[in-house]
């Protein structure tokens, strides 16, 4: 059965997935590049010269990996006294690159390619046959060729072999005769014992032996004729490379997928690559329009400002000439009137003057120069997609800003207190970012060394939070400017307290319910019940319609007690209630 039984061929798909391997002729050296001599097969059945293999550089490896794990149970003197491990020699294959191990003996053990010397001598049959060495002297030119000994023969050898008795009758043939062999036979001699041919087996030592080994080296050991056992090493051999074809199948599989994989890929990328460009285009188009759109708003607002100014300048123009008119008017009329004549027109002359210096000359210009670009701001969607970056022209108008706070009536002493301010425009919508020149006064209106300062924090947002801690108590007059101009409550006065007032009452719905229908309970709200109850109602006249404190009537349960200042006493009697 040939070794070739049951391989099938690559379909054309695979081979292209199969990475292209470098084509090696069968009997020429990858080195060398000449043809076979002494021709040896490394572990990765690459086949080289025997002195081209000599040349490489080995490497060494002392011991095998793991050989020391049982020396630490030894005693140091039997270590000391072990003999140090031989250096195992390796090479690299110059075709795979592969690590292989060479046997103890070196190169020369390696196995020899006896099909690579058939393939030596058939190449060389082809040609005219020079040069061909005779296998039996080796020093002669071989000529002929014993079909039976299978064996080149040179001039000397040929008569010696004809005149023998064994071999006389041995057909010879012209090594010329045999340029149309594509196969032949070249017997294998042993290294041991060279005149003998290698037609044994050893099954012990599991190689090939001849006649003179199995009596000598090879004695009791169990032996075969090599045509006995080559059915059962060959049906191994053959179980090996059914076994190595359904992995290279597996393997060229794989590569086919890897391949389908990549070109799909491939297509895949390209498309994403052209489906990036595109929405490059467009975004590149969009923002290029954004773009276009802000220079023109850019434009049409500086037009819009400039306009504004000249209105205003204009009109600034007209205030002052009408002032001009007036002092010329005035001047004129005190330097040349008469007494009777000023006393005369003076009721005219004041109504203008004070109409004109009732102006307020402190003008700030209506046009806002704080137009800037902010390029995180969304600027909307534009041909789907979303575009930032916008021009700001909102201006804070201070007489719009407004102050919030539970703190900006009364606080105590030595807490910290604080309001907060909120920016508007001229439209009474709040700014979106922060950056006003926000100063706070806060000064004692009896007092006027007393000033307290206040920490004003820019939120970003078109707020700020003015923060401060009163040292001394009294009325306090509290200043917020917005670009040098009073904001919307500004100035406003505050109180500062000595400390909280607790509430001395009780928080109750009416005062018969918590003092337990005590007719003469009484509380602070003014609340009269049917029958002359005081400080009972229930949505009567005068009670608050709501839970509220009996020492002062605030319907706020977390408040402190205004009405009643420290030390003093109730007009009733709301220590009478109690709570139910």
């Amino acid at each position: 059965m040939s070794n070739t039984q049951g391989l099938q061929e690559e379909p054309t798909s695979v081979r292209k997935a199969l990475p292209e391997a470098k084509e090696y002729s069968k009997s020429k050296c990858p080195l060398c590049a000449q043809l076979f001599s002494a021709p040896k097969i490394l572990p990765c059945l690459h086949t080289f010269c025997a002195a081209c293999l000599e040349q490489l550089e080995p490497f060494s490896d002392l011991g095998l990996p793991g050989e020391d794990s049982d020396s630490s149970s030894e005693g140091p003197c039997l270590q000391s006294c072990r003999p140090p491990p031989s250096p195992l020699l390796s090479l690299l294959c110059p075709v795979c690159d592969a690590e292989v191990d060479l046997p103890p003996g070196g190169i020369k053990d390696l196995t020899t390619d006896h099909m690579a010397l058939k393939e030596v001598l058939l190449e060389t049959l082809q040609g005219e046959g020079l040069g061909l060495a005779c296998d039996l002297c080796v020093d002669g030119e071989a000529v002929k060729h014993c079909q039976a000994c299978r064996v080149c023969l040179c001039q000397f050898c040929c008569q010696a072999h004809k005149r023998q008795k064994k071999t006389a009758a041995h057909p010879v043939m012209e090594l010329q005769d045999l340029k149309g062999y594509t196969h032949m036979e070249k017997p294998i001699q042993c290294l041991l014992h060279p005149s003998e041919e290698l037609t044994l087996f050893c099954e012990q030592c599991d190689t090939s032996v001849c006649q003179e080994c199995v009596v000598g080296t090879h004695r009791q050991h169990p032996y075969n004729v090599t045509s006995n056992v080559i059915h059962k090493h060959g049906d191994s051999i053959r179980e090996l490379l059914k076994i190595t074809q359904l992995n290279m199948r597996t393997l060229e599989g794989a590569l086919s997928r890897i391949e389908e994989v990549g070109s799909a890929l491939s297509t895949h990328v390209e498309a994403v690559a052209r489906e990036i460009c595109a929405f490059a285009d467009g975004y590149v188009k969009a923002v290029e329009e954004h773009r276009d759109r802000l220079l023109k708003f850019l434009n049409e607002l500086k037009v819009q400002r400039e306009s504004l100014l000249h209105l205003q300048k204009a009109q600034l123009l007209q205030l002052l000439l009408d002032m001009q008119t007036g002092v010329e008017f005035t001047e004129h009329l005190l330097t040349n009137g008469s007494d009777l004549e000023i006393l005369l027109t003076k009721g005219v002359v004041e109504n203008r003057l004070s109409k004109l210096t009732s102006v307020d000359c402190n003008i700030q210009p209506l046009a806002d120069d704080r137009i800037h670009f902010s390029p995180q701001k969304k600027a909307g969607v534009y041909h789907g997609y979303e575009i930032f970056g916008a021009v700001l022209n909102k201006a804070t108008h201070p007489a719009k800003c407004v102050l919030q706070g539970a703190d900006l009536g009364s606080t105590h002493q030595n807490e910290p207190a604080g309001f907060t301010l909120v920016c508007k425009d001229a439209s009474d919508e709040q700014m979106d970012r922060g950056g006003e020149p926000v100063r706070v006064s806060i000064s004692h209106k009896d007092r006027k060394d007393c000033v307290i300062k206040a920490s004003v924090s820019d939120n970003q947002d078109g707020t700020y939070h003015i923060s401060y801690i009163p040292e001394e108590p009294g009325k306090y007059k509290v200043c917020v400017f917005v670009r040098g101009q009073h904001v919307q409550g500004s100035p406003f006065t505050t109180i500062v307290k000595n400390k909280f007032q607790p509430h001395r009452g009780v928080f109750h719905c009416c005062t018969f319910c918590s003092s337990g229908g005590q007719k003469a309970a009484q509380c602070a709200c003014a609340g009269v019940m049917p029958g002359g109850y005081q400080g009972c109602g229930h949505g009567h006249k005068g009670h608050p319609g709501a839970p509220h404190w009996s020492c002062c009537g605030s319907v706020a349960e977390a408040s402190e007690c205004s009405l009643v200042p420290s030390g003093e006493t109730l007009g009733r009697s709301p220590l009478r209630t109690v709570v139910l």
